[in-house]
C-alpha cells in the first residue's frame, strides 16, 4: 500500500454538478475505494432523513451501485439507523475522519465526547470488523456521512488504512456528499440573503440559552419592548413563525453556535 495522489483522473468524475451526474459519481467513488484499499462504500447525504441516495432514475445507490444486499438487512431502509448506528451517533460530534471498531473510535485529535459511545453491539450494528468514517457536516445543521469496510471484511484494524488513505477518502467523499445534497435538494428551508443586525443576533443568543425577555432586557440594559422588537425582527427577516423556530434558524445559518456554547460554558457578555 502507498499514499494515494489527491489529483486522481477520477477527480472531476466525482463532481456532480446535476441530478444526472449522481451515478456517475457514485460509480467513481466505488471504484476508487475499491482501488485503492479494497474498500466497500456506505453513503448517507443526510443522517436525520429516512430517504436513501438515489439516482436520476430513483434507484438506491446503495444496493444499485455501491454492492450492498437487496434483502433484509438493507440498512438504508432501516428508520432507526440514525438514532442506534455508533457511527451516525459519532457524527454528530466529530467532523474529522476517524476509524473505529468494537474496541473503541479512533481520531486524529483526542476527542471526549466520543469515549462514551457503546460499541457492544458494534458487529450487529455496523456489519463489519472495522470501518472507516467521513463525517460530512453541511450548511443548516445537516449531517453526511460516508464508511469504507473492507470488502473481505478480514481485519479489525485499520489503522495503517486510515493513515494512507484517510485524507483522499475524506477528500472525494465530501466532494460526493456535498454535490448530492446541492443538487437533491428539493426546498429552501433558510430564506436567501437573511442578514440579523447585531442587536438581533445578542438577543437572540441569551434566547438559545434559555433566557426570558426579562431576563434578556436585564443583562443586556434594554427594556422588554426593545428584545421583543429585536426578537420579532429577527424572526420576521427569517420567516419564522414563532419564537423557538426563529432562534432554531438563526442556529443553522451559524449565528449562534460558537457564542451560545461559550456562555453555557460560563462567560457571561455574548459580545
Amino acid at each position: 500500500m502507498s499514499p494515494v495522489d489527491f489529483r486522481s483522473s477520477r477527480q472531476g468524475t466525482i463532481c456532480i454538478a446535476s441530478i444526472d451526474d449522481v451515478r456517475p459519481a457514485a460509480e467513481a467513488l466505488r471504484d476508487l475505494a475499491k482501488e485503492i484499499g479494497n474498500f466497500q462504500v456506505a453513503a448517507c447525504a443526510n443522517i436525520a432523513s429516512k430517504s436513501p441516495m438515489m439516482d436520476a432514475q430513483g434507484h438506491a445507490l446503495a444496493s444499485a451501485v455501491f454492492g450492498w444486499p437487496g434483502s433484509k438487512d438493507q440498512w438504508w431502509k432501516k428508520p432507526l439507523l440514525a438514532l442506534s448506528s455508533p457511527l451516525t451517533f459519532a457524527c454528530r460530534y466529530e467532523s474529522e475522519p476517524f476509524w473505529v471498531n468494537a474496541k473503541g473510535i479512533h481520531t486524529r485529535a483526542p476527542n471526549p465526547l466520543l469515549d462514551q459511545i457503546d460499541l457492544s453491539h458494534f458487529r450487529d450494528e455496523v456489519n463489519a470488523k472495522a470501518v472507516i468514517v467521513v463525517p460530512v457536516h453541511l450548511p443548516f445543521g445537516q449531517i453526511g456521512v460516508v464508511s469504507f469496510s473492507l470488502i473481505d471484511d478480514r481485519s479489525e484494524d485499520l489503522s495503517r488504512e486510515f493513515e494512507l488513505y484517510a485524507d483522499v477518502l475524506e477528500y472525494q467523499a465530501r466532494r460526493f456528499i456535498t454535490g448530492y445534497s446541492r443538487v437533491a435538494s428539493e426546498r429552501h428551508w433558510i430564506p436567501r440573503n437573511c442578514r440579523l443586525s447585531k442587536r438581533e443576533v445578542e438577543c437572540l443568543r441569551w434566547a438559545a440559552l434559555g433566557k426570558t425577555d426579562v431576563e434578556i432586557a436585564m443583562i443586556l440594559g434594554r427594556s422588554c419592548a426593545t428584545v421583543r422588537f429585536h426578537i420579532h425582527n429577527a424572526a420576521m427577516k427569517l420567516e419564522a413563525v414563532n419564537r423557538s423556530q426563529t432562534v432554531f434558524k438563526a442556529t443553522q445559518l451559524g449565528y449562534l453556535g460558537s457564542v451560545a456554547v461559550s456562555a453555557a460554558c460560563g462567560h457571561h457578555s455574548p459580545a
